[in-house]
């Protein structure tokens, strides 16, 4: 395994946010850490790229200890994190120039390396811009052409396209799909579930400290079952209401205080029973849709939290 972690443990103060965490990443993969806010995904990435200690436990990548030989692997890997540290003084242009010097391939390579990677990440047309002049979803797009000045073998992305608009989220995808497809690791920690579901080999789910659960995506979509009944409410105690009446069906609590999800075999008689029982008890349905699980069914089930709260 390339990335290789074993009962990690951290903790700030009495706090202890992560509590025996481990995972494994083969070379050539994508790992998505997925999990609610303050459930340690980021610390985490901290550990694993050197920047924060951990206080148990062990992670290493490519067989160098992240504690004992930190140079080693910081020679091996790459960071984007979640705001872009980009100069916005100088071009697109001028910013990857500057880490080529700085990583010693010469003028020329430089130049050469940064007319590959403005092309890769689709900003060949605002290479000579100033990044202040950038649009949020440009200058992401430019942190990750700088992390990759020198091709890393593990590349770790925090929130790689949290708030960016569609079309530049979908930009990123592509960008890290052919990094993959080159022999590049990554380790992403995200917010999106669509993300995970479209990048990642496998997720791992952490919950307060822990690991929930992991698998791909289908594996973990498949513990849910198959078809859902999603079922939607005019007001939060209807939800409820509807919740308990249809425990027995396994039904619970949607992503938001107005819906409930329970499991189906996706037959119409299964649909009618369900609607008699609601009808009966005189709680009124405001819309019924039927889909397979998703990654957000897992989430809500595993953790009780919602991906509006997961980072």
């Amino acid at each position: 395994m390339l990335v290789d972690v074993d009962a990690l443990v951290k903790n700030y103060g009495s706090r202890r946010v992560l509590d025996g965490v481990s995972f494994a990443v083969p070379a050539g993969s994508v790992l998505a850490l997925l999990g609610p806010n303050g459930a340690g995904k980021t610390t985490t990435v901290r550990i694993l790229s050197t920047l924060t200690r951990p206080d148990g436990g062990s992670a290493r990548i490519a067989g160098h200890d992240v504690v004992r030989s930190p140079m080693a692997v910081r020679g091996l890997i790459s960071l984007t994190g979640q705001f872009a540290a980009v100069d916005e003084r100088q071009t697109g242009r001028e910013n990857l120039e500057m880490i080529g010097r700085l990583r010693r391939l010469g003028r020329v390579g430089a130049r050469r390396r940064a007319a590959e990677l403005l092309d890769r990440v689709d900003l060949g047309a605002a290479a000579d811009r100033f990044v202040e002049t950038y649009s949020g979803g440009m200058r992401r797009r430019l942190d990750l052409a700088m992390s990759l000045v020198v091709p890393p073998a593990v590349l770790f992305l925090d929130e790689p396209t949290t708030g960016l608009d569609p079309v530049s989220r979908s930009t990123m995808w592509t960008a890290v799909g052919e990094l993959v497809r080159d022999g590049t690791t990554v380790l992403l920690t995200t917010q999106y579930l669509e993300e995970a579901d479209r990048l990642a080999d496998r997720v791992v789910l952490i919950d307060g400290g822990r690991v929930a659960a992991e698998g791909t995506p289908e594996e973990l979509k498949s513990r849910l079952g198959g078809e859902r009944l999603l079922l939607a409410f005019p007001d939060g105690p209807a939800a409820s209401a509807a919740v308990r009446a249809l425990a027995a069906d396994g039904a619970a609590c949607g992503a938001d205080a107005l819906t409930a999800v329970l499991p189906s075999d996706g037959g119409a008689e299964h649909l009618r029973r369900v609607l008699d029982r609601l009808h009966v008890a005189g709680i009124p349905v405001t819309r019924v849709t039927a889909s397979r699980p998703s990654l957000d069914d897992v989430f809500l089930a595993l953790t009780g939290a919602g991906t509006q709260e997961t980072v």
